[in-house]
């Protein structure tokens, strides 16, 4: 009898649970929906056993006056056989309608909606005989199948026999002198009590195979961890792949970074940890931006590449402080800062007049 392989002690993530929905792969019971068919069935002709009832006394009188009127012939046959099939139609119909209604309804309920046609392809490795064999003997959805099966018709079986007894010890003699119509409605109340019977159980071995079915397709589709694992990377990318791209990134905008600090008008220091390089040209923005930005060793090369091009630095604790948090590179600086910044620009400023 075979396992379920230990290492599945996962829960199916959505990816794998939509692509077996998309494959036809979902739980549904075809015991409960067997129940309901049958239930339907027996409502509707319930419902209609008066029109069906009208119906066979029209299509027995209307052959039994034909019989002695009609001759048998080619075109005859056919008009009666065309009659027949309309009047079978009128009846059998409507039942057949409901049960399908309900049949869709109840299938519609266990799995919600979907429509593939993928259950239909043929598969060619499910002919293979061997396999076959083994699914047959050691397959332990086989087994519970074929007790399910045996349960259902035990009980089913049971049914009958039950309401045959009671009827044959206490009402069948009565029939002796009920007429024709009596007889009838007798039959189709005995009948009707057990079908009745027999859904009891039906329904409760259809509730218990749609529980166990449900069971066992989330077991099926466990996955391992690594096969978790896998499909988050497939997903969202190789984390390893990722940092290097960053780590790519990054450098590049530092580069670009470091080439814009000689056309800064300042640089703002803390003045060890953080560097801040300015620029105020009225003509590209009607604030000062924000050219670069750095702290520690970049805050260091920001300081060097200024030294090397002659731009002013100058140290300002609070102010290096709040650009470096609150001003992106290549964005103004907010309206909070104007102030400050302007007030060294201007000293900037007269200090390049004074010289």
């Amino acid at each position: 009898m075979p396992q379920r392989d230990p290492s599945r002690t996962e829960k199916a993530t959505p990816k794998r649970r939509r692509k077996a929905r998309n494959e036809g792969n979902v739980p549904k019971s075809g015991e409960l929906n067997k129940a309901i068919s049958i239930l339907g069935g027996l409502i509707g002709l319930k419902i209609l056993l008066g029109l069906i009832s009208e119906r066979l006394s029209e299509v027995y009188l209307y052959f039994i006056k034909q019989s002695f009127n009609i001759s048998l012939n080619r075109e005859n046959i056919f008009h009666l056989l065309i009659y027949s099939s309309k009047q079978i139609a009128i009846m059998v119909l409507p039942i057949m309608t409901f049960i399908l209604l309900l049949s869709v309804v109840s299938l519609r309920l266990q799995v919600g909606p979907l429509w593939t046609t993928k259950p239909l392809q043929p598969k060619f490795k499910n002919f293979n005989l061997i396999n076959g064999i083994k699914r047959l003997f050691f397959d332990v959805k086989t087994l519970i199948n074929m007790l399910r099966s045996v349960l259902q018709a035990l009980f089913v079986g049971i049914a009958p026999y039950i309401i045959l007894k009671t009827e044959l010890s206490h009402n069948i003699l009565n029939l002796f002198y009920a007429s024709i119509p009596q007889i009838s409605s007798y039959i189709l109340q005995t009948g009707y009590k057990m079908t009745i019977y027999a859904l009891v159980p039906m329904f409760i071995i259809g509730l218990a195979d749609l529980a166990y079915t449900r069971w066992d397709y989330e077991e099926n589709l466990k996955m391992t961890k690594d096969e978790v694992k896998d499909e988050r990377k497939q997903a969202e990318g190789d984390p390893t792949i990722k940092n290097k791209q960053k780590k790519k990134m990054l450098s590049v905008m530092q580069k670009r970074m470091l080439q814009d600090v000689p056309k800064a008008d300042v640089v703002i220091t803390n003045p060890t940890h953080i560097a801040v390089a300015i620029l105020y040209d009225p003509t590209k923005a009607p604030a000062p931006i924000v050219l670069a930005k750095g702290a520690n060793k970049i805050a260091e090369k920001i300081k060097e590449i200024a030294r090397e091009n002659n731009v002013p630095i100058k140290e300002n604790k609070p102010l290096a402080r709040a650009l470096y948090k609150s001003v992106e590179i290549g964005e103004t600086i907010p309206e909070e800062l104007y102030r400050a910044v302007a007030a060294v620009l201007a000293q900037l400023y007269k200090y390049k007049k004074q010289r």
